[in-house]
């Protein structure tokens, strides 16, 4: 049970988005813009996805790390199953030596920002990162431990089959935030 009076019916960040309107906007905002705005050739969309998605798992967000990872596995290939290796040990995930490199830094976002040492970012840049692709990192890891504990601090409930999260991770993909949460709100 949620620790306030969210909305019935709507799961994660969905019930205290429409409980709060106003941060709503900044927040999906914020979203779109790290994870598709920004989408280059050089880090792409799905691999930002992969990032959120890491960054949730790490943080034990059932809500954002399905949701997050059933995007990327729809941008990346579900059949891959990049997120799920990713999940269980990044090293040996198949991604390229320049995500494992970032997803090391991620990971050390998640744990603390100090925990991000020049040696890994020098491992990153060795791998091919560049200056936006390590800052887009370090920003993305941050949101998403912001996201993680908005919605594992107010206590929101999650639906526990990942097979439920397959078309919020369509949705979230290929409309993006602003306009999938406002559907999902509507």
């Amino acid at each position: 049970m949620a620790h306030i009076q969210l909305p019935d019916g709507l799961p994660g960040i969905l019930g205290p988005m429409a409980y709060s309107p106003l941060t709503t906007k900044p927040l999906n905002e914020l979203a779109e813009v790290l994870l598709r705005t920004n989408a280059s050739d050089s880090l792409t969309q799905g691999e930002r996805e992969l990032i959120a998605s890491y960054t949730s798992r790490r943080n034990d967000c059932f809500f954002c790390s399905t949701s997050h990872g059933a995007a990327a596995d729809y941008l990346l290939g579900r059949e891959n199953q990049v997120v799920a290796q990713t999940w269980a040990n990044p090293d040996t995930a198949p991604v390229s030596a320049k995500m494992k490199a970032l997803l090391a830094i991620a990971g050390c976002v998640q744990q603390g920002g100090k925990q991000v040492t020049p040696e890994l970012v020098d491992a990153a840049r060795a791998e091919g990162a560049t200056d936006r692709d390590i800052h887009d990192t370090v920003l993305i890891a941050a949101a998403f431990c912001m996201y993680n504990r908005y919605v594992d601090g107010l206590a929101t409930w999650a639906p526990q089959d990942p097979a439920a999260y397959a078309d919020m991770g369509e949705m979230l993909a290929i409309k993006g935030y602003v306009h999938a949460t406002e559907a999902q709100l509507a």
